[in-house]
């Protein structure tokens, strides 16, 4: 077991060690990523609902533990703006001075399931959450930060269940709206927007910060919020915390677990925008792992969610990462910023993070996507419309669960939907053609049907409404080919002796083709169970039609059989 442990160390310093010659390369391309993580992770803690500092550890945290055990080397891992609004809709309802104890413990909880979820090797789920949702999702999303952003940025109060009833509420009473607040919070905008289109539009978040809030300081706008007043900015080096256990509850279990999700699906995105220089498959698993170890140090240092992030990765590629040391240098460098900024923080105006998140939130926006997405039918716009409205209007946590759910439903209607049935005609040159298959059978025939689609749940009933009817049929046998399928449930098994006994009243006979080893055990061990063999089974050879030809043969061969027969013996 040492050995063990000795090797799989051994093994991770190998993959973690700098490149000779990259050091000084790497330490310089994390410069942006960490003056980038700055107005981020202020932003997203504001999103969250705490002290923008809790951001900040997290966007030094994440990176570093993250980037030491991603299989997705350029990938940064730190806050993101879905992960920031799952976890403030979980401790909204909690008092506002235990809200970082909680949210603590919650990013906790997060983290463990993500590196279960990595251990587990469940990375291959993250495909049964369609794009449709996803898309509708990140725009409600988007959405949600730029409305619940409007009272920031203009200096009100809102109220409102809702981020858009906040937003209404603000725009339909001018008089609430603080003129020194609006300006500083538009002047955010325009400097992102115009030095967005420069040279230095990786710093257009830092003078968005500093130049609007400098000016407040110097006209003595005292009306202008600041970081600040959200709460006390920590001196110094934060130090390891452990949570407090004292804070779990049911909100903050569901809250995590759609955290998990949300953080593992984007980051399975970002894994394939940012693929490895040296050609390695990233591994899904193990960017889970990495993405969970790098929440549970960011808990551990009071900070909140962090995933793997679009925004940053990109500026990392940008700025020259070669390899996993550019994240880390970049959470590090955010370290010494901490250290030597802090104060610097607190002076913040509250209009101009307001103003970061809603660019950003603005610029994330996929319009050709959801126009993609709408035009590819009824299922898609239903998967779309309704997960963003479930997000405009529930807790997120209730709307990812819905778009997961809806997800699944969308898949079993698809595959049972798609699911086809045709007949295969024996040419006399020994090849099969494809015709749409009988609405009947005949008599004393073989007719051979092939399957296209998953014969798993509705599936298998898709399957029993298609087969041909036997009606009245004499002595009809039946060739059904199902390779491919790897996989027979109950129903399908059902579906299948069913329709066996029904041609067996007629003195018919079912013979299955192409049946995958597997599936032919299960075959025969539920037969045993039932003390039954209601259709003959042919498997699967590697030679593709050749079991299908056995079953033709063997089903011509019993039909002669049943045919030479004396009447009373059929």
């Amino acid at each position: 077991m040492i050995g063990r442990v000795q090797a799989a160390l051994r093994a991770w310093f190998g993959q973690i060690r700098p490149e000779k010659g990259t050091v000084r390369q790497e330490a310089i391309a994390g410069i942006p990523g960490a003056i980038g993580s700055v107005p981020d992770g202020m932003a997203a803690a504001v999103l969250t609902g705490v002290n923008p500092v809790f951001g900040l550890y997290a966007s030094f945290a994440g990176p570093v533990a993250g980037g030491l055990s991603a299989s997705t080397r350029l990938m940064v891992i730190t806050t993101t703006s879905a992960a920031a609004l799952a976890a403030g809709s979980a401790v909204a309802i909690v008092p506002a001075d235990e809200r970082p104890a909680a949210l603590f413990l919650l990013t906790l909880i997060a983290g463990g399931l993500m590196v279960v979820a990595g251990v587990l090797r469940l990375g291959r789920y993250t495909r049964f959450v369609s794009h449709s949702v996803m898309i509708g999702f990140l725009t409600g999303v988007a959405v949600n930060i730029v409305a619940g952003q409007i009272p920031d940025l203009v200096g009100a109060e809102a109220e409102g269940r809702f981020a858009i009833a906040k937003a209404f509420n603000v725009l339909t009473d001018p008089a609430s709206i603080s003129p020194a607040s609006l300006a500083v919070g538009l002047g955010a905008i325009a400097i992102l927007l115009l030095v967005g289109r420069t040279p230095l539009g990786s710093f257009a978040a830092i003078f968005a910060l500093a130049v609007p809030t400098l000016a407040a300081i110097l006209l003595d706008a005292t009306s202008v919020a600041v970081v600040s007043d959200v709460g006390e900015i920590p001196q110094g080096l934060p130090l390891p915390v452990l949570p407090e256990l004292s804070q779990i509850n049911i909100n903050v279990i569901v809250g995590a677990m759609a955290v998990a999700a949300i953080v593992l699906v984007q980051g399975s995105g970002v894994a394939e925008s940012a693929p490895n220089r040296d050609g390695s498959r990233s591994n899904a698993n193990q960017d889970f792992i990495a993405q969970g170890v790098g929440n549970i140090a960011s808990s551990l240092f009071r900070g909140q969610p962090v995933g793997g992030s679009v925004g940053q990765t990109a500026l990392n590629i940008a700025a020259g990462a070669r390899t996993r040391w550019a994240s880390i240098f970049s959470g590090l460098w955010m370290l010494l910023i901490l250290v030597a900024f802090g104060g610097i923080v607190g002076q913040v105006a509250m209009p101009t993070l307001a103003a970061v998140l809603i660019v950003a939130a603005i610029g994330s926006l996929r319009t050709r996507e959801v126009q993609t997405v709408w035009l590819t039918g009824p299922s898609s716009q239903i998967a779309l419309g309704t997960t963003f409205l479930a997000t405009l209007f529930l807790p997120v946590a209730a709307a990812v669960g819905i778009g997961v759910a809806l997800s699944l439903l969308l898949q079993l209607n698809r595959g049972a939907m798609d699911l086809r049935v045709v007949e295969l005609r024996k040419r006399e040159d020994g090849r099969f053609e494809e015709r749409p298959a009988p609405a009947s059978l005949p008599d004393r025939s073989v007719t051979v049907l092939d399957v296209y689609g998953s014969l798993l749940y509705a599936g298998a009933r898709t399957l029993e409404a298609r087969l041909p009817n036997p009606g009245s049929a004499t002595m009809p046998a039946v060739v059904l080919r199902v390779r491919g399928q790897t996989t027979l449930g109950a129903t399908a098994l059902s579906v299948l002796r069913t329709y066996a006994h029904r041609l067996e009243m007629l003195g018919g006979r079912l013979f299955v083709s192409g049946v995958d080893p597997k599936v032919s055990g299960l075959i025969r061990r539920t037969g045993r169970a039932s003390e039954e063999r209601p259709f003959e089974v042919v498997e699967a050879t590697p030679i593709i039609g050749e079991s299908t030809d056995a079953a033709l043969d063997q089903a011509t061969a019993w039909i002669a059989e049943q045919s030479s027969r004396p009447a009373g013996d059929q």
